[in-house]
C-alpha cells in the first residue's frame, strides 16, 4: 500500500492525471509532448505545474491550463494547484518523448 504522505506517489498521481489530458489538435498526452515543464509540490501539498503551450497562439491557449488545473485540482490531497504557463525555453519537438515522436512520424 501506497503511503499517501509520500511526495512522489502523489507526483505519481499527477502525472498520471496529465497523461490523459490532450490537446485536441494532436493525438499525445500533453506529458509525453513534453509540454510539462516541472511539477512541484511543497510541503502542504501545494501544487505548481510548470507548463508550456505548442506556440503562443495555440487554440486551446485559454482552456488547456485551466483544465490541467482543474483535473489536477480533483486529486485526493492536492490542496492547491497553480499553473504557470511559461514560453520560455520555447517548446519544440525535441522534448516530446520517444513514444510522441513514434505517434506522430517524427522518428
Amino acid at each position: 500500500m501506497e503511503n499517501s504522505n509520500n511526495p512522489l506517489s502523489l507526483e505519481g498521481q499527477i502525472v498520471d492525471v496529465l497523461k490523459n489530458i490532450y490537446d485536441p489538435e494532436i493525438p499525445v498526452n500533453i506529458y509525453e509532448m513534453g509540454l510539462i515543464y516541472k511539477i512541484k509540490i511543497d510541503d502542504d501539498k501545494n501544487v505548481t505545474i510548470k507548463m508550456t503551450l505548442t506556440s503562443p497562439n495555440c487554440p486551446v491557449a485559454e482552456s488547456l491550463p485551466v483544465e490541467v488545473k482543474e483535473k489536477i485540482s480533483t486529486i485526493e490531497g492536492v490542496k492547491s494547484c497553480y499553473i504557470d504557463l511559461v514560453f520560455e525555453p520555447e517548446w519544440t519537438t525535441d522534448m516530446m518523448t520517444e513514444a510522441a515522436q513514434l505517434e506522430l512520424g517524427l522518428l
